[in-house]
């Protein structure tokens, strides 16, 4: 129904493949627009598994899942949404020593991470190979979101004290459940743009969003 879209879209979007890398606060809206959406082909990538405490922004499980590897509790849900999209589960997480091999079968990498190192390695693996990618962070209230495609401003050019980042824990803050919400469905838009070809990326831009004062703001990265 969307002439953005249309028929060709919905053609492109079932031959597309998408690595989610984290599953979640960010991952579980992303995937779940993203097979919505008619995605063909999802890779689902986190070593982690559920946790109560997370509910509140992780809706893609429930009390039941309480100490599952989420790519699993998410191939449930996700799987019983739409049978006909494949499903690549990678519950070893995106590690240096895997990170090319797993990322060279998918056309677009969508970062639901909560490390820098992650997405370092995301930045550089996908540089290498030259797949675009979708960055996504949050905190508090607050989140940014911008798209990196080869050739462009790199994850690097915007946080280049690359040492000292990928050194910091995994955040551990608390956040609004709504937030990654927010911004795990920008990223899963900014994937089906990259993927249909309409519309404006945030290549080059850097969004920032605060959801206490409720003020987004596109910062020109160029």
């Amino acid at each position: 129904m969307l002439p953005e879209i249309g028929i060709e879209g919905q053609r492109r979007l079932r031959q597309a493949s998408v690595l989610i890398v984290g599953l979640g606060g960010l991952g579980c809206p992303a995937a779940m627009y993203l097979a919505g959406a008619g995605t063909g082909r999802i890779g689902l990538c986190d070593a982690d598994t559920v946790s109560l405490s997370n509910l509140q922004r992780q809706t893609l499980y429930s009390t039941a899942d309480t100490g599952l590897a989420k790519t699993e509790a998410a191939y449930r849900r996700l799987s019983a949404l739409d049978p006909g999209i494949r499903f690549d589960l990678h519950p070893q997480g995106l590690t240096p020593t895997n990170a090319e091999a797993v990322i060279q079968d998918y056309d677009i990498v969508v970062d639901c991470c909560d490390n820098h190192a992650t997405r370092y390695l995301i930045d550089d693996t996908c540089k290498r190979l030259g797949k675009p990618w979708v960055y996504g962070s949050i905190g508090a209230f607050e989140g940014m979101v911008s798209t990196f495609t080869p050739g462009g401003v790199r994850y690097r050019d915007i946080f280049p004290d690359s040492d000292e980042l990928a050194a910091r824990p995994p955040s551990s803050g608390g956040v609004i459940g709504a937030v990654p919400g927010i911004i795990g469905a920008i990223e899963a838009a900014e994937a089906v743009k990259l993927i249909c070809g309409f519309g404006d990326t945030l290549e080059g831009r850097l969004l920032t969003a605060d959801i206490k004062t409720m003020t987004f703001n596109t910062i020109d990265l160029s």
